[in-house]
């Protein structure tokens, strides 16, 4: 019985010695992927803050009470951004943004733009429409891919497919904190600073203001996107690397307890075999 339990708990140390090799491996993925992840982030941050700062500044020099992409109207659809992972293993970061999307939705009717593989698979499963389903990558996303993609979103909003747009992704706070956002894109919502007249303000609008913004808000939502992407990815990555590391801990007090019993089955054999011993040359 003793030989059968040690041999069961040696085959028990090598599969999880294996299991710990292999989260060992994606942590240093994740720690090397890491870096890089979160350089093109801070660069993506400029563009997207400066862009958001024009287009604000055109929307309150608007004085038309009707304007494409700023007036509100009642909803009867919306249409969520998804930025998810293109695989698991990350603890609860793709988990996360979709119990999001789910609490804000609150029995909203809805269409999907998903961003990463598990957003695709996650909304195909529910059978929501997806308006796209070619970005199971979000490492490297393009900013090309990003213009087309707000394209396709501001097309659908001037026809009437939805009536608001949100953005849906994690933002990397730091190595050990990220946390789901939750971004309304469209209608953008007027915001005044107060103690300013902007009916004073220095900026020339040619032909307007309203007109600019036909341009500047595609331009803006594609900057928005990408920054969202390279935040996300940089959460996803930080996330894995988190469990990973987790993983790996686990792994090696599971060995070390492993080991311990192991070790007390043994020295329980050799005792059993030598109180067998000298009971025998006893008789």
């Amino acid at each position: 019985m003793a030989g059968s339990s040690m041999k069961a708990i040696k085959l028990r140390i090598k599969s999880v010695e294996s299991t710990m090799q292999i989260t060992k491996a994606m942590q240093l993925v994740a720690t090397s992927k890491l870096r890089r992840a979160k350089e093109r982030m801070e660069k993506s941050k400029p563009y997207a803050s400066i862009s958001r700062e024009a287009m604000m500044a055109a929307v309150r020099s608007c004085d038309e009470p009707d304007i494409p992409f700023v007036t509100a109207r009642p909803v009867k659809n919306r249409c969520y951004v998804v930025i998810a992972g293109e695989r698991g293993l990350a603890g609860g970061y793709n988990a996360n943004v979709f119990k999001a999307v789910d609490a804000h939705a609150e029995g909203t009717p809805y269409c999907v733009l998903p961003l990463g593989r598990k957003a695709i698979e996650k909304y195909n499963h529910l059978g929501v429409r997806l308006l796209n389903e070619e970005y199971s990558h979000v490492e490297g996303l393009p900013v090309s891919a990003c213009y087309k993609l707000t394209q396709q979103l501001t097309a659908g909003y001037l026809a009437g497919e939805y009536d608001e747009i949100y953005l849906v992704y994690t933002n990397f706070q730091s190595m050990m904190s990220q946390e789901v956002k939750i971004e309304q894109l469209l209608p953008i919502e007027r915001q005044e600073e107060s103690g300013i007249d902007h009916r004073n303000a220095s900026t020339v609008y040619e032909p307007d203001a309203a007109e600019t913004l036909k341009s500047v808000v595609p331009d803006f939502l594609a900057g928005r996107l990408y920054s969202a992407a390279c935040d996300s990815f940089a959460s996803e990555v930080s996330a894995r690397r988190n469990a990973m590391d987790s993983a790996t801990k686990n792994a090696g007090e599971m060995i070390s307890d492993l080991r311990l019993k192991f070790n007390r089955a043994r020295q329980g054999a050799i005792t059993q075999e030598i109180t067998e011993i000298v009971a025998g040359a006893e008789k």
